[in-house]
This record gives structure tokens, sequence and C-alpha cells, in this order.
């Protein structure tokens, strides 16, 4: 049985939530002190790019609304193949301005009809 499409932008969803929730409080500094912290925002950040990837694959019209979609993934793919080089302010960059605005577009695919 095929996953429902959905259920890919809200697994999108909860992994949003969960960074937000690992980082409130914290500004880059605290941040990327926290080993913690950054470990579990980047898993978050993998989850993402898996999920949306995913997405890709079974609804490429759903997938075409998800602004810089092969973006996201490819941060993903540097997240996970790249790790020894992962920079914390740039992980933080994305918290702060592109966060925002993939649980925008998420969040409006899940509005019913």
């Amino acid at each position: 049985m095929q996953r429902d499409p959905r259920a890919w932008l809200w697994d999108v969803r909860e992994a949003i939530t969960a960074i937000e929730s690992f980082v409130a409080g914290l500004d880059a500094t605290g941040y990327a002190q926290s080993a913690l912290v950054h470990s579990a925002v980047e898993r978050k950040f993998e989850v993402i790019g898996e999920a949306l990837n995913q997405l890709s694959k079974t609804d490429a019209a759903m997938a075409s609304k998800i602004p810089h979609l092969p973006q996201i993934v490819a941060f993903r793919n540097q997240l996970i193949h790249g790790y020894a080089m992962v920079d914390h302010a740039t992980v933080w960059g994305v918290i702060e301005y592109s966060l925002p605005a993939l649980r925008a577009a998420v969040e409006s695919l899940l509005q019913p009809d």
C-alpha cells in the first residue's frame, strides 16, 4: 500500500516543530556550542530532506509547490555525506531565514480543500 503523499508533509511539519523547540531561546552562538542541539537539529533537517525527496517521487505535482525543494534535498545530502564539514552558521541561517517559509508552504498544502 502506497503512503498518502501528505504524510511526507506531516513528517516535515513535525520536524520543523521539533527544530523550533530545540533552538527556542538560543542564538547562533548558543546553537553552535551545543553538540546536543545541533545534532538534533541536523537529524530533523535530514528527515525534512528525505521526506521531501520521497514526496517528489510519489507526487511530483504537490512537490513542485514546495519552494527550493531541490536545495532542501541537497542540504540534507550535505548534512549526511558532508557531516565532517557542517558549518553551524549556515545551519543557523537556514533555521532563521528558510524554515519559516518552508513551514508556511507545508501548512498551506496541508489545508483541507
